[in-house]
């Protein structure tokens, strides 16, 4: 079976156009039972029933609420620019498709008796085509925002384009490896050079930063502070209804499908059988059957999508701000190092034991060092806050200074709330208690 990239561009012209319309089905249905799946497994962790009432055990019920939002009325605010705010949901949608042109589905199959791979499309930088689109995706993001005409969208959307920017660096860097192992950005090739081994076994720093980057990518809990319904009503569609709003929504779920498609793809073997099945089943990657292991592996992705949702709480922004700058991009820089050192000394004919040792050498005095330096830096952020503590006393400190109210710094404290005295009633059969002599009785 041939597994490398071969015989892309070949098909006929209806076979092309019958792979792309299963594509667009392929992600409406993703979407459709993604937002079940979540609904129902969320409910599971809550200890609540879900949807069951809409379709066998409620499945029909994302369907449903399809149908609802298109009947909804378009509403179109007065503030708004009408042309981008129309073309924004668009932006947003129309990439998280077109994604999925370079997304190896299966190895090549026959389909009305012609052979052609479970792909619509392959590229020599394919992984770099998906960065790519996937950054014209926000620009709907931002542009919904901007064109509201409101303050919440627009301070949803600038922060979705700074979240954006921290965390497809980090992304960036992670791919970054996958390349130097493989020798190529074309992801059916990526596949077929993990035939033998996983790249999530081989470079687990980097499978584990892209999790983390993927799940920053898509504005999902906890990192999905665009949305944050407490600060900002309800994020960057805050003005929107109808179909709009659905479009940014079947947008969200579908990136959800395409990063999760990413990871299989790069780290999980793509479509390959996992090592147990294929020990014992030689026919495990031919035919249609690799779909299936395809599809299997996306949904785990997905159920770790929802499980977050359904357990930690939102991150602040600053904090969400800090692990993409200050931890997943030196952590990338500096392991991606580390695999093109490996790689170089591999090339240059050095002993496996050997690379390993220098390489646990380095790692062990870098965290030495690290240590070492903690040790005898003084904390200059405890000596801020403790100076600021002293300048600003709870008395200086005013909650309501700016006209709306704000939580206070560090060192700072709130004013003591003032209590009025309650007046409990006297227990039943309890004597009369005696007014002053200056109060009459109805006065009391």
């Amino acid at each position: 079976m041939q597994l490398a990239a071969a015989g892309f561009g070949t098909d006929v012209w209806w076979l092309i156009l019958l792979k792309a319309v299963l594509i667009f089905a392929f992600c409406v249905v993703m979407t459709l039972f993604a937002i079940w799946w979540e609904r129902k497994v969320v409910a599971w962790m809550q200890m609540r029933i879900g949807p069951k009432y809409t379709g066998p055990q409620g499945l029909l019920q994302s369907l449903a609420d399809g149908v609802k939002l298109a009947l909804k009325e378009d509403i179109t605010v007065k503030g708004a620019d009408k042309a981008v705010y129309i073309i924004a949901p668009i932006v947003a949608m129309v990439p998280a498709f077109m994604a999925f042109a370079v997304i190896p589905f299966g190895p090549e199959v026959s389909i009305f008796g012609h052979r052609t791979h479970l792909q619509l499309t392959d590229l020599p930088v394919a992984v770099l085509y998906i960065l790519a689109v996937a950054s014209v995706g926000i620009y709907g993001i931002v542009l919904a925002g901007w064109s509201s005409g409101s303050t919440y969208p627009l301070l949803g959307g600038l922060r979705s384009s700074a979240q954006m920017i921290s965390y497809e660096i980090a992304m960036g860097l992670s791919f970054a490896a996958v390349f130097l192992y493989s020798g190529s950005m074309s992801t059916s090739e990526i596949v077929a050079a993990q035939q033998d081994t996983w790249y999530a076994i081989l470079l687990p720093v980097s499978f584990i930063i892209y999790v983390v980057a993927m799940i920053g990518e898509t504005n999902r809990a906890p990192f999905d502070l665009p949305e944050a319904e407490g600060e900002l009503v309800g994020g960057f569609h805050t003005e929107y209804s109808s179909l709009k709003f659905a479009l940014f929504f079947l947008a969200e779920y579908v990136n959800m499908v395409v990063v999760s498609s990413l990871a299989t793809t790069l780290f999980l073997g793509g479509y390959l059988a996992p090592w147990p099945i294929t020990a014992v089943w030689d026919g495990a990657n031919s035919g249609w059957w690799p779909f299936l292991w395809y599809f299997l592996k996306v949904q785990a992705f997905i159920f770790v999508f929802i499980w977050l949702r359904g357990t930690l709480p939102r991150f602040r922004y600053d904090q969400f701000m800090k692990i993409g700058w200050k931890v997943l991009i030196p952590l990338s820089l500096v392991w991606l190092m580390l695999v093109a050192t490996v790689r170089a000394l591999k090339n240059e004919g050095y002993e496996q034991s050997r690379i390993v040792l220098w390489v646990a050498g380095g790692v062990v005095a870098l965290l030495l060092l690290s240590i070492l330096w903690d040790a005898v830096t003084p904390n200059k952020d405890a000596e801020a806050e403790e100076a600021a503590a002293k300048a600003a006393g709870p008395e200086t400190f005013d909650p309501m200074a700016g006209g709306f109210p704000v939580p206070p710094m560090p060192g700072q404290q709130l004013p003591p709330v003032p209590r009025r005295n309650v007046r409990r009633p006297e227990p039943v059969g309890a004597p009369a208690a005696e007014l002053p002599a200056d109060r009459t009785e109805g006065e009391a």
